[in-house]
């Protein structure tokens, strides 16, 4: 692909507008209101969202994750705790992450402070998943090196063969949820010209109060 190919790509946002007087009363039922329209429009994986982290250094990384938990006091995922992204999430304490609903010419941006979700919150998910899905979490050293793919399969056998005759799987003590307690979240949809609505709360962090303020795209 050649640059001028890249550059010449583009797509004319033709949306209708977003304005202050269409937002919910508060950011979490704006967000369940366009989760559930990203669903309803047939979005693959709309609870889906790009997830940003930094460690000690400052460098940053972001990858994808889904969002398992939504209400007042922020959005919950749910991972190892010896992954890459929970060992930054414990030194910076931070994170914002996107949810990116290109069809729809749609995102929301949410940062803010991070805190570990609870073990019963974590149990109650956990409860939900696949079998596959809690095996994995047991066979697997997130984001640590292996040799080869071997390594994981073995792994994963090696659980699978811990667990052959328990029916319900217990939660591994190294896996749970974040929960990213937001002091910004950022409602954006794009218009023609580029000239796009982004409808931002601002929350205070000491009294919990929310403002919205419309940015310039």
């Amino acid at each position: 692909m050649t640059e001028l190919t890249l550059a010449a790509m583009r797509v004319d946002y033709g949306a209708g507008g977003f304005d202050v007087d269409q937002l919910a009363p508060t950011w979490h039922e704006q967000l369940a209101r366009w989760l559930a329209e990203a669903g309803g429009a047939g979005v693959p994986e709309p609870n889906a969202m790009v997830l940003a982290t930094a460690d000690t250094d400052g460098r940053p990384s972001s990858r994808t994750v889904l969002c398992k938990g939504l209400d007042e006091r922020g959005v919950v995922f749910y991972t190892n705790f010896t992954s890459a992204k929970s060992r930054d999430l414990r030194q910076s304490h931070e994170a914002s992450a996107t949810f990116p609903w290109y069809a729809l010419h749609r995102q929301v941006h949410v940062r803010g402070l991070v805190q570990q979700a609870s073990y019963a919150e974590a149990d109650a998910y956990w409860a939900t998943r696949p079998r596959g899905s809690q095996l994995g979490a047991w066979a697997s050293a997130q984001s640590a090196v292996v040799n080869d793919r071997s390594v994981l399969d073995d792994a994963l056998a090696a659980a699978e063969r811990r667990f052959a005759d328990t029916e319900a799987i217990p939660r591994p003590p190294h896996w749970g949820g974040w929960r990213i307690v937001p002091d910004e979240v950022e409602f954006w949809q794009g218009r023609t010209n580029r000239m796009h609505d982004r409808l931002r709360f601002v929350g205070d962090r000491d009294s919990r109060t929310w403002k919205v303020v419309r940015l310039a795209p």
